[in-house]
């Protein structure tokens, strides 16, 4: 069938414009999470130093009741006055507070915009060649990136997440970097083994599973860094990086509760595979390298989703299930298409 090159221009024009809405997005976000760290390391050195005004004032009223020197209230007095005169007051650290969260509500915004203008480049690119979209691995990976940021909108939704945005806009960039670079395919027709009804069915019950997954995964990942510098107690480099993300439980309930809509909807898109491969090679299942890796996944967030629930297993060894589960969909994208032979070799590169 004739390709609508005009259509396919301008799917490739939203793709691009796509990508750098989300990259900006990406340099507010940063900005703000930034500024977010700041914000609450000030918050945190004002307690500390009135937990230490609070104990100075206990030790002198004990000393003085004792008639003890009054040297034991730890610490030169003007040297505190000069340090909190140096931290912002309360008032200033609200007003930098809600100029953050406008910060995070512009992100949030851009964050739609982007995902509408990536909808229009599938859309456009499905109306090009008058198809679904699935047909390589360079609209795979539009389709995939496209279903996450969706998915991550919606949970990020609560003021409390959005922190978290640096952390999922960054992975998602690089996928449509390499994906519009490497693995960019020009809008054709499909080979004749996709030509069926179980092939839109199949691949967008997989993709949007995945892309639930690929938010859980990265929620689990964010869950051990802050296991590894727990709230209030960050150290070092990396701790004032993760200091702004939420605590523990909360990186782990987002995690869990994303996982749990991610298992059957994946599942249930490797048995319309397997449905299909009955249909078109006459078998339900062959062990075909794709086939096993995301049977392979699908395990593993089982796995974590019992380990999560198991008696032991709720700390970080279910989370490390889940980040195993995150790299196992990562390596069947683009291991698996790319160098391993297979029945579903139709990455298009060649």
């Amino acid at each position: 069938m004739p390709v609508n090159q005009t259509l396919a221009s301008f799917s490739d024009t939203a793709f691009i414009t796509t990508f750098f809405i989300y990259l900006l997005a990406l340099v507010i976000s940063i900005f703000q999470y930034i500024k977010l760290s700041g914000i609450l390391d000030a918050r945190r050195e004002r307690e500390r130093l009135a937990e230490k005004e609070l104990i100075s004032v206990g030790a002198g009223v004990e000393g003085a009741a004792t008639g003890g020197s009054d040297s034991v209230d730890g610490g030169d007095p003007k040297d505190k006055a000069g340090i909190a005169r140096e931290l912002p007051s309360e008032e200033e650290l609200n007003l930098r507070e809600l100029k953050s969260d406008k910060l995070a509500g512009m992100v949030q915004s851009l964050v739609w915009l982007g995902i509408i203008v990536h909808v229009v480049s599938i859309v456009l690119r499905g109306l090009a060649t008058e198809r679904f979209p699935f047909g390589n691995l360079y609209e795979y990976v539009l389709i995939i990136t496209g279903f996450t940021m969706i998915a991550s909108a919606i949970v990020f939704q609560r003021r409390e997440w959005r922190g978290m945005w640096p952390w999922v806009l960054t992975p998602m960039l690089a996928l449509l970097f390499y994906g519009g670079g490497k693995l960019y395919a020009e809008a054709a027709p499909v080979v004749p083994a996709l030509q069926s009804y179980w092939f839109p069915i199949h691949v967008s019950t997989v993709s949007i599973g995945g892309a639930i997954g690929m938010v859980s995964g990265i929620a689990s990942l964010l869950y051990l860094l802050r296991m590894w510098q727990p709230k209030g107690k960050e150290h070092g480099f990396f701790g004032a990086v993760v200091r702004p993300l939420p605590s523990a439980k909360v990186l782990d309930g987002v995690a869990y509760k994303t996982a749990i809509i991610a298992l059957p909807v994946f599942g249930l898109g490797v048995v319309l595979g397997a449905i299909w491969a009955e249909a078109a090679w006459g078998r339900f299942w062959g062990w075909d390298p794709k086939e096993t890796m995301s049977f392979v996944t699908w395990i593993l967030y089982a796995a974590y989703l019992h380990a999560r629930a198991t008696a032991g297993w709720r700390d970080s060894k279910a989370a490390w299930i889940n980040v195993l589960a995150l790299a196992a969909m990562i390596f069947n994208l683009f291991f698996i298409n790319i160098v391993v032979a297979g029945l579903h070799s139709y990455a298009g590169l060649n």
